[in-house]
């Protein structure tokens, strides 16, 4: 595989090395980058889940939110 040298400024190096995850090269940093999505571009991927699964999903999204927030409560009283 061929290779290109690029220019970065210092800033951008760095910001760059504290991406990379594990042993990581740069050009595999940078790829995983370049393929994060935006949200428009996320628009309809569960556009096929059905009815009964979303409204599951649903529930158990509210039941852990519920149950997030009383733990932040206990926490705070106990804290207090």
């Amino acid at each position: 595989m061929t290779s290109k040298n690029i220019s970065l400024t210092e800033d951008a190096y760095e910001l760059l090395k504290k991406m990379k995850m594990g042993d990581e090269s740069f050009s595999d940093t940078i790829r995983r980058l370049a393929r994060r999505r935006r949200l428009s571009d996320c628009a309809g991927l569960w556009g096929d889940v059905p009815d009964e699964e979303m409204e599951a999903l649903s529930e158990s999204l509210l039941e852990l939110r519920r149950r997030t927030g009383e733990s932040l409560e206990a926490g705070a009283i106990e804290g207090s």
